[in-house]
């Protein structure tokens, strides 16, 4: 037996006649053969003879050598030449001698003649494909049509309980012939149709609508329905018999032209490549996915890409021509072939045996190949895929082919990460989850990658050895001549472990492969010095186990891994205190774990603390760091403070308690946060703002006028841009200053004052003031410290009284303390707002040393304003005085108009007769009785007028409508 892998193993082989008991008188010929596989267990073998004797056989796939006799009967006396097994109605119909007969398939009823087809050639059953559709009924559009019964030969009526049926095709001269059988009642109906055909038709299938025929000339196809002929392809005229042989159930048909095979579909046309034999077929038959040829005394199978995987021997049997059988319903799982006196059965070997034969012999791809085919056609399923290729990946994997093992492992689906982990560490917390003896025994158990290199090299030296010694041992020569070192081979050992630890992070896993999965990927990104991705993974969601880490990344000075970790566990007093030593120690630290040697790598570690700060509630350890943090940046601890991440804010109390003194711009900064954004209205707070930004100011225009000596003192050699650095600071936090002072109630100016009141910020004392209402002081800083006219006016407007011009005034002309009068802003003053003061007060104010020429345009137009404004109220009230008598002569005149009534007048409302009832008269002159007026209460007049609400008005002398 020659095979690359077993494909077929030998089961039986048995004399027909032996096993039936026949005298040896009476020897048999054996010259067709059929199987059935009536169940998972049982196999029915039908041996035709060469007298017309049928024997039925039974074979027990379970156990070998179980063939048992079953029956024995007579057909014909002449030769046996097909038998046609017909599961659907549990028959078998086989052609001797030219003629049909039809029998049950346990052999057990008296045969039935189709006495009516002659002359038959050949017969085929018809296969239906699962994907088409096909009526059970054939349309009557043949030449003739005629039935028969097992009880009688005559023609009779199709019965109408139909149980189920079956189709066969027979050739009988230039004619085929369909037929159609039909189960009833445990009778078989028998329906015909001919069709015409071609002549010295030798091979014939039926496949859902089409007939395919062979005869010398070519291969054609024929409906069933319509009964239309098509060319497939014409024969050369150098070939030998066309044979043609159905295949996956009905999905495809196989024609032989010599030792070519080719494949089409039931319409005719092409399918996939051809197939190649090296023998001239005798025979063809499927078994699973693959086909079976006999010729030449051999069985040679061969997979369905046209690779031939097994050749056996059958020459010691018998020498003559071999007759092959097989399960013709594609649910067989064995074949057998005749001699003429010999019936030899094999079955196909069982898919594990056949992947590991071919896995024995190193044959990986093969292996992967031939369990990708199965499980396209069924045989077995992806999950038994699945494990293939996570047996091929061990089996690389200890032959040192680490990336085509994990290209492996990543294909398979079944496999789980855990079966990876003694290769890193034999003995770990997750040992107990590796199930043993999972797979089929074919490589060592795993242990360190160290031991199976080592390993690995030791059989490799073995067999170079052996095959100096002329010996085969399996050698991979390409592999051996690009070995790595030692080092290499583990070096690439642990990165393609990783790449597969890494593609497992995103499966379903359970949560103890989870923590495996990721603190071992830390061991090995550790081993291998990766810092970017020991970085990554222990900031990013992992599940690591800290305990199984902590002092190997401490030891090996991964400190910036561990703090990371620290902080993706939530332990944060941890972490955030090895940030703070590697803040401080940072030129003896970090440079063993980054390139990066700027002086910004204690920011760096600065960052990474107040990222963890941010977040975290606990008061006691931000305020601890933040001393720290805060030499480093204060920005960073101005964030961390006023960080809204963090689910409880800190006592404000403490934060201001803890906060160096020296670190203003921090203060300043979180009571700004404190006042603005959490709108706290403790005037505390408010005082402490305002007093820290009046300290920041009196420094910085201290240090501007330092600034501003030292550049007298050069000369003016100072630069310019520091000059106007000094000055913008300065300005910046005086304008924060005085808009916090204008927008704020709540602090207290007087302990405010006490810090400015020697300064020269008279803006912000004139706020203060102002908000102590001290109106005469914020007039005198206005006018005469800021010389402000504009603001000192714009504040007598919001005073509103017309004293304060009045004073402002008096300020202008008198300012005291030995200053010359302020003419100028007087005059504006006065010329702005002098219409609306008294002219007495104002001459009064005025100084004996002011020009005239100044102020007499002022004055005058005053004046006449004064005038102007006497004489307009005058006109108005003269005005007022008309109209108040209009008023009242329209008054008189209404209370003295009368209406006059008599016997007959009646309310204009209810028309009733008046008399001597109390009336009611309206402005329109309309009359309605008292009850009436008392009725209708708010309601119009008998003219719809509302008096309320359309009060009537007459014109008088003075004013008109």
């Amino acid at each position: 037996m020659d095979s690359s892998f077993t494909v077929l193993e030998q089961l039986t082989d048995l004399d027909p006649a032996r096993v039936a008991n026949l005298p040896q008188s009476t020897p048999i010929t054996i010259r067709s053969i059929a199987i059935f596989s009536r169940s998972e267990s049982e196999t029915l073998i039908y041996v035709g003879t060469g007298g017309g004797k049928l024997i039925l056989l039974s074979v027990n796939l379970s156990l070998p050598d179980s063939v048992q006799f079953v029956q024995l009967i007579s057909i014909s006396s002449r030769l046996i030449e097909a038998i046609l097994v017909l599961p659907e109605i549990e028959r078998v119909l086989v052609l001797s001698d030219g003629f049909l007969y039809l029998i049950d398939w346990q052999l057990s009823l008296p045969v039935k003649k189709l006495g009516f087809l002659k002359e038959v050639t050949a017969i085929a059953r018809r296969f239906r494909s699962e994907s088409a559709n096909i009526s059970s009924e054939i349309r009557e559009n043949g030449n003739s049509s005629s039935e028969i019964t097992e009880e009688s030969a005559e023609p009779s009526s199709s019965d109408t309980h139909c149980i189920s049926s079956s189709f066969a095709i027979a050739v009988m001269g230039k004619k085929l012939v369909v037929i159609e059988m039909i189960l009833s009642d445990n009778n078989v109906n028998v329906h015909l149709k001919e069709m015409p055909a071609f002549d010295g038709v030798k091979a014939v299938g039926w496949v859902n609508e089409s007939i395919l025929i062979g005869n010398s000339n070519g291969y054609f196809l024929v409906s069933s329905e319509t009964g239309k002929s098509n060319d497939i392809f014409t024969l050369p005229e150098s070939s030998r018999n066309p044979k043609l042989k159905p295949l996956s159930k009905g999905e495809e048909v196989l024609l032989l032209v010599d030792n070519l095979g080719v494949v089409i579909d039931p319409q005719g046309q092409p399918k996939g490549g051809s197939l190649v034999f090296k023998c001239m077929p005798d025979a063809v038959c499927q078994l699973g996915s693959y086909l079976v040829v006999s010729g030449d005394r051999k069985l040679e199978i061969y997979r369905r890409n046209g690779e031939c995987v097994q050749s056996v021997d059958v020459g010691k049997f018998g020498s003559s021509g071999l007759i092959l059988g097989g399960d013709e319903t594609g649910k067989g799982e064995m074949v057998a072939v005749a001699t003429t006196s010999k019936v030899i059965c094999y079955r196909k070997a069982s898919v594990d045996e056949q992947i590991k034969a071919l896995l024995k012999k190193s044959r990986y791809r093969e292996a992967i190949s031939l369990s990708v085919s199965l499980e396209l056609d069924g045989e077995i399923t992806k999950r038994t895929l699945s494990f293939v290729h996570a047996q091929v990946g061990f089996l690389l994997f200890f032959d040192l082919r680490f990336e085509e093992a994990v290209d492996h492992f990543l294909l398979s689906e079944e496999m789980d990460p855990s079966e990876v982990f003694p290769f890193i560490m034999q003995e770990n917390r997750w040992s107990r989850l590796v199930s043993p003896n999972r797979y089929w025994a074919l490589h060592p158990p795993p242990a360190p990658l160290e031991e199976v290199i080592d390993a690995a090299l030791a059989r490799i030296q073995n067999m170079v050895f052996l095959k100096r010694a002329g010996l085969d041992a399996n050698l991979d020569e390409g592999f051996l001549l690009n070995l790595p070192s030692r080092a290499d081979l583990l070096e690439l050992a642990i990165r393609n472990i990783i790449r597969y630890l890494v593609a497992s992070r995103n499966k379903e896993l359970s949560p103890e492969v989870k923590e495996g999965v990721d603190t071992l990927l830390m061991y090995l990104y550790r081993a291998l010095d990766l810092v970017p991705e020991m970085e990554n993974l222990a900031s990013s969601d992992n599940n690591c186990v800290v305990e199984e880490l902590e002092v190997l990344l401490n030891n090996s000075g991964h400190l910036r891994t561990l703090a990371f970790l620290y902080g993706s566990k939530g332990m944060d007093s941890k972490s955030v205190s090895i940030w703070r030593h590697l803040a401080r120690n940072y030129a003896a630290t970090l440079r063993r774990e980054t390139a990066d040697h700027g002086t910004s790598n204690e920011r760096k570690a600065a960052e990474e603390a107040s990222k963890i700060l941010q977040f975290s509630s606990d008061e006691d350890l931000v305020l601890e760091h933040l001393t720290w943090i805060s030499d480093i940046d204060e920005d960073l601890a101005v964030t961390i403070l006023i960080s809204e991440k963090r689910t409880k804010q800190l006592s404000p109390e403490n934060v201001l308690e803890a906060i160096d003194s020296r670190k203003v711009a921090i203060r300043q900064s979180y009571l700004q946060w404190l006042i603005e954004d959490q709108e706290c209205d403790d005037p505390e707070y408010h005082t402490l703002y305002a007093l820290s930004l009046a300290r920041s100011a009196l420094e910085e225009v201290a240090m501007g006028s330092y600034v501003t000596e030292r550049a007298e003192r050069s000369n003016g050699s100072l630069s310019e841009d520091c000059i106007d650095e000094v000055a913008n600071d300065r300005y910046s936090v005086r304008e924060r200053l005085q808009l916090f002072l204008q927008a704020s109630d709540l602090y207290n100016p007087e302990e405010l004052l006490e810090v400015v009141n020697d300064s020269e910020l008279w803006l912000e004392k004139a706020i203060l003031y102002r908000k102590m209402g001290q109106e005469n002081i914020v007039l005198q800083i206005l006018a005469l410290k800021l010389e402000d006219s504009e603001a000192a006016e714009q504040y007598c407007a919001e005073i509103g009284r017309d004293d304060a011009y009045i004073q402002l005034l008096d300020l202008y002309l008198d300012p005291q303390n030995g200053r010359e009068p302020m003419f100028t802003a007087a005059v504006r003053l006065l010329h702005n707002h002098g219409g609306s003061l008294d002219p007495l007060q104002v001459l009064e104010k005025l100084s004996p040393e002011m020009p005239l020429q100044l102020a007499a345009d002022t004055i005058l137009r005053m004046l006449r304003a004064r005038v102007h404004h006497h004489r307009q109220g005058q006109i108005v009230h003269s005005m007022s005085r008309a109209i108040n008598l209009d008023a009242k002569l329209t008054r008189m005149e209404e209370r003295s108009r009368h209406v006059q009534l008599n016997d007959e007048s009646m309310c204009d409302s209810c028309h009733a007769r008046l008399g001597t009832k109390l009336f009611v008269m309206y402005p329109d002159n309309s009359v309605v009785c008292y009850r009436c007026y008392r009725n209708q209460g708010e309601s119009p007049s008998t003219n719809g007028q509302f008096v309320k609400k359309n009060v009537s008005f007459r014109p008088g002398w003075l004013v008109t409508r």
